[in-house]
């Protein structure tokens, strides 16, 4: 396992994760893409959702799935989730996403959605998801590129870009916090994170189709939409995130 320790307590500092709104729209594009994917065999679909914070993107999978658990090692917002959204075939366990408390090839869908960059060790995750995922089971993998210029978390440009050091200083002295935890991965780096899945790339069928994925609130339309979908085109190694289906073979 890296040095790194965990990173406890994240609900407490990001109000996004009460997001209902926001969290909400994130969960409508799930499900469009696991439609796509999955056609009809996604309502009977055991789902997993890591890092899934205060539970509110998984009280919205929860009705188009067989079963869905959330799973974080945050306590106080499990604590939130139980409270607030358990119910029928939605739980929520506080758990590790490098030790998933799951039997192998028991789960058939995966959402890791923006968590790759939170854990000690990225590598010890995916093998833990591609351990669990039933032959054929899907990862819907939602990741921010390290060369983003605007960091998603503490909305300062070129954040994620430096060594670990200045990170922490830019923080500091722009009054955002200590300590930059953090470690976001290159285009190129996150294709060797999910080797060992086949992947297919939904970022670009989001931004073509914003309407059938539900993409628009991040696509916008007009000068913006075609700037995107030019980027994505050409120079996607540089785009802000992705979205990858990855698939066990």
């Amino acid at each position: 396992m890296s040095e790194r320790g965990y990173q406890r307590d994240f609900a407490s500092s990001h109000a996004a994760m009460y997001d209902e709104t926001g969290r909400e729209r994130k969960a409508n594009t799930m499900v469009a893409v696991l439609r796509d994917a999955l056609g009809v065999s996604l309502r009977h679909a055991r789902c997993l959702n890591i890092g899934c914070s205060t539970g509110i993107i998984d009280q919205f999978l929860a009705p188009f799935v067989g079963s869905m658990t959330g799973l974080d090692i945050d306590e106080a917002a499990i604590a939130y989730a139980n409270e607030r959204h358990a119910t029928g075939n939605l739980s929520f366990r506080v758990g590790d996403a490098m030790a998933i408390d799951a039997a192998d090839e028991s789960i058939d869908v995966v959402i890791c959605s923006q968590v790759y960059e939170h854990v000690p060790d990225p590598e010890r995750m995916m093998g833990e998801i591609h351990r669990v995922l039933a032959p054929g089971g899907v990862c819907y993998f939602a990741a921010t590129n390290r060369l983003c210029i605007v960091e998603q978390h503490y909305f300062l440009p070129f954040l994620s870009m430096l060594p670990t050091a200045l990170a922490d200083r830019y923080l500091q002295l722009t009054g955002k916090g200590m300590h930059y935890y953090e470690r976001h991965r290159t285009c190129w780096g996150l294709k060797r994170l999910v080797s060992a899945f086949n992947v297919s790339d939904y970022t670009q069928k989001l931004i073509g189709d914003s309407d059938r994925f539900h993409t628009r609130y991040m696509t916008g339309t007009g000068i913006k939409l075609i700037v995107l979908k030019v980027w994505v085109r050409f120079a996607y190694w540089s785009f802000p995130g992705y979205i990858w289906l990855l698939r066990k073979s």
